[in-house]
């Protein structure tokens, strides 16, 4: 192979190798991820990376669809698109198998997800996300325990109540907002949504004259104004506050607050990308200038399994990247320290001592250690070092004496301590010294 044909060593741009300490990170995320899910009662599922197009056509919003799918057309001429997000396909495996469920379901997938878009700081194009889904329950109490889940996988991982927000909104409130109070047409009614989801990213000047660009009415432009300045339900407008998404989004916050969710506020920019949402929608939000950033969020959508033609099933639930929960881990201090899974190391003084290790690594690996033996020919001193370089805790050399006499000088190489211990104790001394 000449120069000009080399391999690229890089993984493919936007995407990540995992090696073994990056794995131990992920595996990490994923643990608490299950934990706090199953201690709810939700049940794992998952499905093919591989969705015909159509579906995503249908309701993930026009941005996914046109700029961030990778989409191809398969050897049978179908269009098929790999998952951009999970929730279409989790309202298509209700759809299919809705006569055959027990309704309410709570299920929670990992997949990976990937979208073509330009990779940045807690968005690269492949990415892992916990989706956490509940289907068949219509009441306000379904849309408190997602947020729930969400609050207490925070809590999880270590995080503060003052670490994170929980912005809420409701797509109900915005559509009253949009059509009523501010008698929008579609195109307008889109674009400000548009202009509500930055509002945050550009200044209160720039915000005002690209609504004034889009509405055409100051008067317009002033009420969608005083609109954006509201920190608290009580302080809209009298017409505004007697709509009933407003008395839900107030009766729901109060509701959170009685959980113990003190965290949670009301925005009135989160709109959240999706065209799917029909009620309640929320976002986590990091709160630390290092990291200003919205980490994940989620919503009701109760009209998505309707699409395939089928009765509606209500649904809500929520999406948690992998990425920007590691920079959120990493902002805050919370990433685990690397611990290998491997307890024993066992060195040989030269070959003639393999077998005897390999049957002593054997022996132990019944009685629940996880034992390694070097099988290369270098010195201890090297071998040892291999261990100490790999993270693994424990070390111990066989050579003549300890085949004749079952005794073995167990090291501890974090603190570069030694002791003899006889081979009926060996599994059970490395056991004590790890707990």
């Amino acid at each position: 192979m000449n120069q000009q044909n080399k391999l690229s060593l890089e993984s493919y741009k936007g995407t990540r190798d995992f090696y073994p300490e990056d794995q131990f990170v992920q595996n990490y995320i994923f643990g608490v991820w299950r934990k706090v899910a199953e201690k709810y009662g939700y049940l794992e599922y998952n499905a093919s990376i591989l969705e015909e197009a159509a579906l995503y056509k249908a309701k993930s919003g026009e941005e996914i669809v046109n700029e961030q799918t990778y989409t191809f057309i398969d050897r049978g001429g179908r269009e098929v698109t790999i998952r951009p997000e999970m929730t279409p396909t989790v309202a298509r495996m209700v759809a299919q198998k809705r006569k055959e469920l027990a309704f309410p379901l709570r299920w929670f997938s990992i997949p990976n997800l990937f979208r073509y878009e330009r990779p940045q700081r807690g968005r690269l194009r492949e990415h892992w996300q916990l989706n956490v889904d509940m289907f068949g329950v219509e009441s306000i109490g379904a849309d408190l325990e997602i947020v729930s889940v969400a609050y207490d996988i925070m809590k999880a991982f270590g995080a503060k109540d003052e670490s994170f927000a929980i912005k809420i909104n409701s797509r109900k409130f915005l559509n009253f907002l949009m059509d009523t109070f501010l008698r929008l047409n579609g195109q307008q009614a889109h674009q400000i949504s548009k202009l509500l989801d930055r509002m945050h990213k550009i200044s209160g000047e720039d915000f005002i004259a690209q609504a004034k660009e889009i509405l055409g009415d100051d008067s317009k432009v002033e009420a969608l104004a005083t609109i954006t300045r509201i920190k608290n339900l009580d302080e809209l407008p009298e017409e505004v506050k007697a709509h009933e998404s407003v008395a839900e989004l107030k009766s729901f916050l109060a509701r959170m607050e009685t959980l113990g969710i003190k965290n949670a506020i009301f925005d009135v920019s989160l709109v959240r990308g999706f065209d799917y949402y029909t009620g309640i929608v929320f976002e986590v939000n990091d709160t630390s200038p290092a990291n200003p950033r919205a980490l994940f969020g989620g919503g009701r959508y109760d009209d998505l399994v309707g699409i395939f033609g089928v009765e509606k099933v209500p649904g809500i639930g929520f999406g948690m990247g992998d990425v920007t929960i590691r920079d959120f881990l990493e902002t805050y201090s919370l990433l685990p320290s690397y611990e290998s899974i491997v307890d024993l190391y066992i060195c040989k003084f030269d070959e003639s001592f393999a077998g005897f290790a390999s049957q002593l690594a054997s022996d132990l690996r019944k009685e629940g250690i996880n034992a390694a033996v070097d099988l290369t020919d270098k010195k201890v001193s090297a071998q040892v070092k291999t261990a100490d370089r790999q993270k693994i805790p424990f070390v111990l050399v066989v050579g003549e004496e300890e085949t004749k006499s079952n005794k073995f000088k167990l090291k501890n190489l974090s603190e570069s301590k030694e002791i003899e211990v006889s081979r009926e104790d060996l599994a059970k001394t490395i056991k004590s010294l790890e707990s």
